[in-house]
């Protein structure tokens, strides 16, 4: 399995991207090398394309099914579908509802087979997940010391509107499918759609 090894910090700031996004509360004090070089139109595109990988933790060949997917979709916009399938991955969503500190520890979680989704093992972090359904952490793991420790940081964090958390319970239903306006991700869709469709 392909591991990206590249530090965080090192990478936000070349994508010039926030570590909170990523559910990392450090900051970077250097700068950028390129910060105040013009980009091209493409490079531009090609940046947008990088951080929507980079913030999802998903590589080349998946995020080119993603977006194959996103255009056989007959509602909605390309870019706009891109963002919603992104967003709808069961680790992605185990950091939304606060359960996980990164997505990269959600992820781990998921593989790690503690998840249940409507009372059924999945550990498959890709899994994309539906408008109804529960995902619960597993009661022999729930008292684990760290689920303790990851609700202690999340526990300010917002979740969004289309999900409904039981941190206490540590479950989550999907109340809705995320919509573009409720995804505060700084990607600009639109460059990526520019980028694939040359």
């Amino acid at each position: 399995m392909a591991v990206n090894r590249v530090p965080v910090l090192k990478r936000c700031r070349s994508l010039d991207l926030d570590p909170i996004y990523l559910g990392y509360d450090k900051k970077s004090n250097r700068q950028s090398k390129r910060a105040n070089k013009k980009m091209s139109g493409y490079a531009l595109q090609l940046r947008e394309k990088q951080k929507a990988k980079f913030i999802y933790g998903v590589l080349e060949k998946p995020f080119r099914n993603y977006y194959a997917k996103a255009e056989r979709m007959m509602t909605g916009m390309v870019g706009e579908n891109l963002m919603v399938l992104l967003e709808r991955r069961l680790d992605n969503v185990i950091f939304r509802l606060g359960f996980a500190r990164t997505r990269i520890e959600a992820r781990q979680i998921v593989d790690h087979k503690h998840v249940l989704v409507n009372g059924s093992c999945v550990n498959i972090p890709s899994y994309l997940i539906k408008a109804g359904d529960v995902i619960t952490i597993k009661e022999k793991v729930k008292d684990a010391q760290r689920y303790k420790d990851v609700i202690e940081v999340t526990g300010s964090r917002l979740v969004p509107e289309w999900l409904d958390a039981d941190k206490e319970a540590l479950s989550g239903t999907v109340k809705q499918l995320p919509t573009r306006e409720m995804i505060d991700v700084p990607v600009d869709e639109m460059l990526i759609v520019e980028l694939y469709s040359k």
